[in-house]
C-alpha cells in the first residue's frame, strides 16, 4: 500500500474548510452552540493510535510478526494499517471542518456573542483534528516493513 500523500490530505480539509464555511454562513442562526470539547473525543482515538504505533513499531522492529503468541499477526498489521490510512482521511476532513467553522467565528467575535461562545470549541475540535492527522501518519509509518539487510537472512 503506497503511503498517504500530504497534498491529498490537504485538498480534502480545503474541500470540508470551504463546504462548513458556506453551511455555516448559511445556517448559523439555527445551529446549536459549539460545546468547548465538542471535538475532544478525537483526541482519544489519536492517543490510542499513538499506543497502537509504538507496540506495531517494536514488533515489526524485532521480527515478531506471524501467528505466533506475542507476534503481531499480518492480518492484524493490514487492519491496523486500514485504521491509520481512515483515520487520516477522517482527521483530515475533520481538520477542515474546524477550520471552516473558525474562518466563519473569527471575524464574527465582536459582532456576535454567540461567535466569541462558539470559538473554544472550534479550536479544541481543530487541536484534535490535527492530533489525529499526526498520530495516524506515524502509525502508518510504524507498519511498514523494515527493508532487509546484506547481513541479515530474508525470513
Amino acid at each position: 500500500m503506497k503511503p498517504t500523500k500530504i497534498s491529498e490530505l490537504l485538498v480534502l480539509a480545503v474541500v470540508a474548510a470551504v463546504a462548513t464555511w458556506i453551511l455555516i454562513r448559511v445556517f448559523y442562526g439555527s445551529m446549536p452552540p459549539i460545546p468547548v470539547y465538542a471535538g475532544a473525543s478525537l483526541y482519544v482515538v489519536a492517543a490510542a493510535e499513538v499506543v497502537i504505533a509504538f507496540v506495531v513499531r517494536s514488533r515489526i522492529k524485532e521480527r515478531q510478526v506471524g501467528d505466533g503468541y506475542r507476534q503481531l499477526h499480518p492480518i492484524t498489521a493490514a487492519r491496523i494499517l486500514a485504521l491509520a490510512k481512515a483515520s487520516v482521511l477522517v482527521g483530515s476532513a475533520t481538520a477542515g471542518v474546524w477550520i471552516g467553522a473558525l474562518v466563519y467565528l473569527i471575524p464574527q467575535r465582536s459582532v456576535l456573542r454567540a461567535a466569541a461562545a462558539d470559538t473554544p470549541g472550534a479550536w479544541v475540535g481543530l487541536g484534535a483534528a490535527i492530533a489525529l492527522v499526526a498520530a495516524s501518519l506515524w502509525l502508518e509509518h510504524c507498519c511498514r516493513t523494515p527493508e532487509d539487510t546484506p547481513d541479515e537472512p530474508a525470513h
